[in-house]
C-alpha cells in the first residue's frame, strides 16, 4: 500500500506588536516550510504594497512591518490572505538571484576541536564526518542571532545531534558549528552550545559595505576541506577563499 504523505499545515497569520504581522508555514523547521517562507517573502517584496516598510524571514515564517498611517491591520491581513491563496507556497520555486558559495574550511585539528565529539554523536569516524559535512550542499535557511550569521541546512539525518548541555565560552569568527541537522557559520565571536567542527576565514559581516551581509537567505553553501596552512594563507583575503556562482 502506498505511503500517504501528510498534508502541509495551513499558513497562519498573526499580529506581532503594534505594526507587524507574521505569516508562519509550520511550527517546526522542514524543507517545505522554509521554502514557503523564502518564496512568500520574495513575493511580498515584489508586491511593494504602500505602507509596508520591511519584509524578512525566519526559519519557517515571513515577517511584515508596516506603517499604520498607510495600512490598518484588517486591510493588511486581507491582502496577505489573498496572496496566500494564489498558490501552493510549499511547492513554490525558491527566489531568484540565489548563489552557490564554495567556502574553504578546516575540519578538526586545534582550529575546530570539537569535530571528534560531533562525529561520535553522529555515529561516524572523523574521516566519515568530514566527508559527510563537505559533501552536503546546504541552504541559507535564515540569517539570525548575530549580524549576517547564517543557519544552514538540512544535513543528513545522522546529524540530528543535540546541542551541548553547557556553553562553550567563546567560538571565533568564521567558526562552523553543528547540531540538530544544521550548521551555523559564525559571523562574530560568541559563546555557543553548538559543536565547533570546522573553521573558515570568511568575513560574513561588513558593516561599512553597501550590502553588509555576505550571504542571503536562499543561497546555497558547500564547504571545501583545506589544511590549516592553506587556511592561514586565505586569511589575507576578506572572502577567505570563498567563491560564488549564480544559481539558475
Amino acid at each position: 500500500m502506498a505511503e500517504v504523505s501528510a498534508a502541509p499545515p495551513v499558513p497562519e497569520i498573526r499580529t506581532v506588536g503594534v505594526d507587524g504581522m507574521l505569516i508562519s508555514f509550520g511550527s517546526r523547521l522542514s524543507e517545505p516550510a522554509n521554502r514557503a517562507a523564502l518564496a512568500f517573502r520574495a513575493a511580498l517584496a515584489r508586491e511593494s504594497w504602500d505602507g509596508v516598510e520591511e519584509v524578512s524571514t525566519s526559519l519557517v515564517s515571513a515577517y511584515v512591518r508596516f506603517d499604520l498611517r498607510h495600512l490598518d491591520h484588517a486591510a493588511l491581513r486581507a491582502r496577505l490572505e489573498g496572496l496566500l491563496a494564489q498558490r501552493d507556497w510549499y511547492a513554490a520555486a525558491l527566489p531568484g538571484q540565489r548563489r552557490l558559495w564554495r567556502i574553504p574550511a578546516v575540519f578538526g585539528t586545534e582550529l575546530a576541536p570539537q569535530l571528534p565529539q560531533a562525529a561520535a554523536a553522529a555515529g561516524m569516524s572523523e574521516a566519515e564526518a568530514v566527508a559527510s559535512l563537505s559533501a552536503a550542499r546546504v541552504r541559507v535557511q535564515t540569517i539570525g542571532f548575530a549580524p549576517g550569521q547564517p543557519y544552514l541546512g538540512e544535513l543528513p539525518e545522522a546529524w540530528d545531534i543535540p546541542r551541548q548541555t553547557q556553553l562553550t565560552t567563546r567560538i571565533p569568527e568564521g567558526a562552523l558549528a553543528v547540531a540538530i541537522r544544521q550548521l551555523v557559520l559564525f559571523s562574530v565571536a560568541a559563546p555557543t552550545g553548538w559543536m565547533h567542527a570546522g573553521q573558515t576565514a570568511v568575513r560574513l559581516f561588513r558593516p561599512d559595505a553597501e550590502e553588509p551581509f555576505r550571504l542571503r537567505p536562499g543561497d546555497e553553501v558547500q564547504f571545501t576541506p583545506v589544511t590549516p596552512e592553506e587556511l592561514q594563507g586565505l586569511r589575507r583575503d576578506p572572502l577567505g577563499g570563498a567563491k560564488a556562482e549564480a544559481l539558475i
